[in-house]
């Protein structure tokens, strides 16, 4: 049953104000640590007006040592709220509020793809807790909108929001994969190849100027990311913290990531009709997510309106809110341990942190099997590859 769109604005609504509530708290101590923390309510968003010199109106990618260490749309959205901003606050308040913006929009988005289930959107409570961490959602709602336009073969406007979704995060990239296999099942080898060049195209008119004029500060977040090493939310880290012990993390990560998206692909390859890119976003993004080196506590807003609008059936609701559930104490926790790391009296032990990292992904995981069960069981499976790959091992009659 659809729920009506004045009922989905007052929840999408409410749903807004009760995470700046959440997050308000740290107004009033100016984001002090390790009460930031203690409280749950630390944001990039004021931490980064002074680190990255937006207090200053300097321009985002200037620095060879303290570029902003985003794509360039979210660059030029720091750069372009600074100059209304005048403290950490307004800051915060002013970039709070154009989110608040992109989660109601996000919301609607979610209710021309799936009606049926949108109201979870505006509901989950790890999406609630999030909304304001970071300037994710610009992002978020853009691949949204590509999504959306992918699936009603409106695809010049699916490429073209795609190419700004990767420019502002680079995230969305890894739907080009999904993207693609469609578009070759269903024979359009040209529109293929179209959307392929438009995206590349957009996203290299979005990024050369800043390539050309501050090449340095442009690859700062690229050069981060390919440093980084096993870091907070992610299963490395987790896996370290409770004594594994493993080297040549990269490769690993790698390795992980392989393994995920061709155990993806041969998901796909085993379906008997072309599946929508809604139903399949969420999976390709929660194994990047489930093999990547960081879960930044944010990364939930991605995944929550992938997962409503994979949804198909009501009895797998139960395993969407055991994932919204671990993902809301995972949400606690981090900040409880990071509360102890920085100083606090009290907080979350190193073990128990990463015991709820691995429950996190778990349930992930989880959601993941349950949406790829309920397509394998709707009939719509071919056998192909996995008759390759199982049964040419039989030995003939």
């Amino acid at each position: 049953m659809q729920m009506r769109i004045k009922v989905l604005l007052v929840l999408a609504i409410f749903a807004a104000l009760l995470s700046f509530t959440k997050f308000s708290h740290c107004e009033s101590t100016t984001w002090a640590t390790p009460d930031q923390y203690i409280h749950a309510c630390y944001s990039d968003l004021p931490a980064l007006f002074d680190e990255r010199a937006m207090a200053d109106n300097t321009w985002p990618y200037s620095s060879k040592t303290n570029a902003v260490e985003y794509p360039v749309i979210t660059g030029l959205v720091m750069y372009a709220t600074s100059f209304v901003s005048h403290s950490p606050i307004s800051y915060f308040n002013f970039n709070a509020f154009l989110l608040a913006l992109l989660f109601i929009a996000v919301v609607l988005i979610v209710r021309r793809i799936k009606p049926e289930f949108a109201y979870l959107v505006a509901v989950a409570p790890a999406m609630i807790a999030s909304l304001y961490i970071n300037w994710d959602l610009w992002a978020i709602a853009t691949m949204m909108l590509a999504i959306y336009w992918f699936d009603r073969k409106a695809y010049l406007n699916s490429s073209v929001a795609l190419a700004i979704s990767i420019s502002t995060k680079f995230l969305p990239i890894f739907l080009l994969l999904p993207i693609l296999f469609i578009l070759w099942r269903q024979n359009q080898i040209k529109e293929l190849l179209k959307f392929a060049v438009t995206t590349t195209l957009v996203w290299l008119a979005i990024n050369l100027p800043f390539v050309l004029t501050t090449p340095t500060g442009w690859w700062r977040f690229y050069k981060l990311n390919l440093e980084r090493q096993d870091d907070w939310g992610s299963i490395w880290l987790a896996l370290s913290q409770l004594g594994v012990g493993l080297t040549n993390l990269n490769y690993l990560a790698l390795l992980l990531l392989l393994i995920g998206l061709v155990s993806f692909a041969i998901f796909l390859f085993e379906l008997k009709n072309t599946p929508t890119l809604a139903s399949v976003s969420f999976i390709v993004l929660a194994i990047v997510m489930v093999a990547s080196k960081v879960y930044s506590p944010q990364y939930v807003l991605w995944l929550t309106p992938l997962a409503v609008i994979a949804l198909t059936n009501k009895k797998d609701l139960h395993a969407f809110w055991i994932w919204q559930v671990a993902e809301t104490i995972y949400h606690v926790a981090i900040w409880q341990h990071l509360a102890l790391v920085t100083g606090a009296h009290f907080g979350l032990q190193q073990g128990e942190y990463a015991t709820i990292t691995l429950i996190r992904i778990a349930a992930t995981l989880y959601l993941v099997f349950t949406l790829i069960k309920r397509a394998l069981q709707a009939g719509n499976t071919q056998g192909s590859l996995l008759d390759l790959l199982f049964e040419a091992s039989k030995p003939y009659p």
